[in-house]
Parts: structure tokens; C-alpha cells; sequence
């Protein structure tokens, strides 16, 4: 640590210098007299430095009601999202992925959740101008091996998925580099994971996005029924950890979710979805719910939902994208299709 570049008194510089005090960590870690007599200072100098230290920490970390509104700067998040890579989609989100929080993608298999984590992590390493953020992803694997060929696909169809971007940029980036692959099959595994290499990749600017492909595999064999108590604090903690990840770096964690039936209206309500519509709710319970940001269902329709609704006239798999709660979205929904270039939404 530079203390030169402090406000202080010299005479307080030099006393942390011979202290061989080297971070502002190390100040805090310290009580006022421990100071005072590691440094020879009076109670005034310690005060004095104390205060500087708090508020180099709290620079630029408060912002007033009048800035928020205004979103001056750009300095707030709630404002920036990660494009999906598609016009509709993005519409549907108001901008796409919030960059602090946990947004929850469920859905039954075969429903293309794999399909949008992998544009996701496409879409992360576009230019801010077009929706991303610069930079790469880590996708983590809980249970099946990571779809490389099918990710090969969508790099060589980007040009026609992202018709908005020119195809010099396109051509410069080099996508298959900026994708981390982790395979986490247990929770020693996965913790050990986002609390070690995650973190590192996060911390040097390497990744601004993570994938994890599915939260409940890990879950699923480890606990048995009379284990719920452990499961919601494993949850819990989890939780907490990638909460923590997104805010420190501004990155956006995107778990990607399975279901289970919901036997009743109550139990699909506690997960904030209709048994009447859908009889199944995303896994792990309300314990993991109340962890997330944005809760996002998708579902496929089958040929008689196909052809009453308003999409019969698209060949293919039609698919819903639904919002089940977002603190700034209203519950709504749009189609989309996959296709060999990617998630498309309809108009």
C-alpha cells in the first residue's frame, strides 16, 4: 500500500511505514490503543487516520436518491443488463439479465435451458455497446458433459443471429476462448469451485458472467427427505456465496433449474407459479426462492397449444419464456424457438 497517496500527516506516514503496516485490512483489524502503541501516535493521530482509511473504503459507494433516479454515470447497475441476443427476448426483460443477483432459469427438459445459458455466455463477450460486457463466462456442470458441439454450432451462426452487430466485430472475438468449463457432480466440489477458481477468474477480469447448469443435481442425491433442515442451510450458504460473487464484481449468475410436480395450488404458489396452468414448480423449495433475484420458467408446447395459439404458422418447436417474479418486471411471457443460429424470440 502506497501511503503517500493518502491525506495524512507525514508524521502518521512515516509511523505506519516503520509500524511495517501494509494495508488498510490490516488498520481496521486493530483496535484504537493497539494502534496507539504499535505506532506511537497520540489518540488524535489514530482518529485522524482511522477516519481517512473509513472513507477512502466509502468513497464512491453511496449514492443518494437524486443519483439513483438519474442513474448518473452510469454508476448503478439496476439499469445495465446482458442482452439475450434477441430483440424480443430482451423486450420481454426490459434489457435482459440484471448484473447483481440470481436469476433462476426452470424448466422441463427439452424446454432449450441449455440452449439460452449457452447464448448467454455468447452474448457476455460482445461490446457494451451491443448488450454484453466485455469479457467471458464460466459455465459449471453439475451432472451432464458440457454440449461443445452444439456450442461450436452457435459461434459459427452468430452472424445470423446477431444481424445488429457488424461482422468485423463478430470476426474479432474469439468466443470458444473466453468460455470456462467447471464440472462440479457434489457439493465439496461446487463450493470448493466458487469460492477458489471462480472468484480468481472473477477477480482478475477474465469472466463477467456465471452459468450453472443444474443447481438441483446437486441436491437432488445428497440429501434424503428427513435432511431438510442441512439441505435449506447448504442452500442458504450457497446463496449467500453467489450473491456476494455478483455483487463484488457486477456479475450476473444465471442457475439454471429443474422441476417437480406440484400436487396442489398451495405448494406451486409458495414457488410463485400456477398448478392450474403448469402442473410443475421449479425444485429445492421456497428456501431457494427467497435466494433469487428474478425467478424465469420456460416451457414447450405441445401441438395443441401449438396450433390455438397465435404462433401455429412457425414450423418447429414453439417455446414460452415466462416471468414468474422480478422485482422490476411484471409476470409476462413471449415465444420463442430454437434454432440452428440460436434462441429467437416471436414477434
Amino acid at each position: 500500500m502506497d501511503w503517500d497517496q493518502f491525506d495524512l500527516n507525514p508524521k502518521v506516514i512515516a509511523a505506519l511505514k516503520k509500524a511495517d503496516i501494509k494495508s488498510i485490512k490490516e488498520i481496521l483489524n486493530l483496535s484504537g490503543a493497539d494502534l496507539q502503541r504499535l505506532m506511537k501516535l497520540s489518540s488524535a493521530d489514530i482518529q485522524c487516520l482511522l477516519k481517512t482509511v473509513s472513507l477512502t473504503l466509502r468513497r464512491n459507494s453511496m449514492l443518494t436518491a437524486l443519483q439513483l433516479y438519474q442513474d448518473k454515470d452510469h454508476l448503478t447497475s439496476q439499469q445495465q443488463k446482458l442482452s439475450l441476443g434477441c430483440s424480443v427476448l430482451d423486450a420481454l426483460l426490459k434489457g435482459g439479465i440484471p448484473l447483481v443477483g440470481i436469476t433462476e432459469l426452470a424448466g422441463e427438459s427439452s424446454a432449450g435451458k441449455t440452449q439460452i445459458g449457452l447464448q448467454l455466455c455468447l452474448c457476455v463477450q460482445y461490446p457494451y455497446k451491443y448488450g454484453g460486457l466485455e469479457s467471458g463466462a464460466v459455465y459449471i456442470c453439475t451432472e451432464d458433459v458440457f454440449p461443445s458441439k452444439r456450442l461450436q454450432q452457435l459461434i459459427d451462426q452468430q452472424h445470423k443471429l446477431r444481424a445488429d452487430v457488424p461482422a468485423e466485430i463478430i470476426q474479432k472475438i474469439k468466443f470458444g476462448n473466453g468460455i470456462f468449463v467447471e464440472h462440479a457432480a457434489d457439493l465439496e466440489t461446487f463450493h470448493n469451485c466458487i469460492t477458489n477458481r471462480i472468484s480468481l477468474l472473477l477477480a482478475r477480469g477474465m469472466v463477467r458472467l456465471v452459468v450453472i447448469d443444474s443447481i438441483a443435481a446437486l441436491f437432488r442425491c445428497e440429501f434424503g427427505a428427513s435432511d431438510s433442515v442441512t439441505k435449506a442451510r447448504y442452500l442458504q450458504t450457497f446463496g449467500a456465496q453467489l450473491h456476494s460473487l455478483s455483487m463484488r464484481f457486477r456479475t450476473p449468475i444465471m442457475c439454471i433449474n429443474q422441476v417437480t410436480d406440484a400436487v396442489s395450488e398451495s405448494e406451486a404458489a409458495q414457488c410463485g407459479c400456477s398448478a392450474v396452468d403448469n402442473r410443475v414448480s421449479p425444485a429445492l423449495g421456497i428456501t431457494w426462492a427467497n435466494q433469487l433475484l428474478m425467478r424465469l420458467m420456460v416451457n414447450r408446447l405441445s401441438p395443441p397449444e401449438q396450433s390455438s395459439a397465435l404462433v401455429s404458422h412457425h414450423s418447429g418447436s414453439v417455446r414460452t419464456l415466462r416471468v414468474v417474479f422480478a422485482p422490476h418486471l411484471p409476470p409476462s411471457f413471449c415465444y420463442y424457438t430454437v434454432k440452428l443460429e440460436g434462441v429467437k424470440g416471436i414477434k
